[in-house]
């Protein structure tokens, strides 16, 4: 096989305001670059939204259509939409409809490709993970977050506690320092939960801070990014394996502290 018949196109479905999905997925999948052969390219297609409110999002959502035919346009292997709110405040298990009219619209173009999202990415790789109950950090606005919680409770998963940090200005959510939730997860009542949601958005950074709420908590510790490119590698058929991902994406084992000589 060439080396260039082993890149794997990724197509990504990104808010016109987001960075941070171009950022944290690809560098996720560089890191296991590093131990595994495969190979990836990264390919994006624009919706416009820059604040992060109810009728924003429904207006972007409606233009995912015309992403999903563009990318389709390049071959991509699977599709991935970036914005775990908009789906959400769309009615409770909107992500799977709108995963099947995506798919349809690569279809009607001559390539058919699946189309997964960050919602449907993060309440799936919960429930895969066993999970029951989590304490969540968002960077919305109350009444968003509020949709949030209902959304993921409805998919059969408790939110004993949730953190809404109240930023409505879609930019100014990228610019968040990436540890933070390190240190805000610690304002949440975690006790008796299965697992920790560092960021239920997948334009708030938080890689660098999975790892360490893990080490801190002993809790099992994902994010919208994470869970997204854990479903990312389900759907290339490959090991769904990334350093730096957490429990996600290292086969259910916690990150520790390094051991004291």
């Amino acid at each position: 096989m060439s080396q260039a018949s082993r890149f794997r196109r990724i197509g990504l479905i990104v808010p016109s305001s987001n960075v941070t999905m171009e950022t944290e997925i690809p560098a996720l999948l560089k890191a296991r670059e590093a131990i595994l052969p495969d190979r990836f390219t990264f390919h994006s297609s624009r919706m416009r939204m820059k604040a992060v409110v109810k009728e924003e999002l429904e207006a972007m959502d409606a233009d995912s259509l015309r992403c999903a035919s563009e990318l389709s346009d390049a071959a991509v292997e699977v599709q991935a939409y970036a914005c775990l709110v908009a789906i959400m405040s769309m009615g409770r298990g909107y992500h799977r409809t709108s995963s099947e009219k995506l798919h349809q619209a690569t279809a009607t173009n001559g390539c058919p490709t699946p189309v997964l999202n960050s919602a449907g990415a993060l309440v799936d790789s919960l429930k895969e993970m066993g999970v029951k109950k989590v304490s969540i950090i968002c960077p919305y606005m109350k009444p968003l977050t509020k949709l949030v919680v209902d959304y993921i409770e409805h998919e059969g998963v408790e939110v004993q506690d949730f953190l809404a940090l109240e930023i409505p200005d879609n930019l100014d959510v990228a610019s968040q320092d990436p540890a933070a939730p390190a240190e805000l997860w610690r304002k949440l009542d975690v006790r008796g939960v299965d697992a920790i949601v560092a960021s239920a958005c997948v334009q708030m950074p938080s890689l660098p801070a999975i790892e360490m709420i893990e080490r801190a908590s002993g809790l099992p510790t994902v994010s919208a990014a994470v869970a997204t490119t854990r479903k990312i590698l389900q759907s290339l058929g490959l090991t769904e394996v990334a350093p730096g991902g957490g429990a996600l994406l290292s086969d259910g084992q916690l990150a520790t502290l390094p051991k004291v000589a």
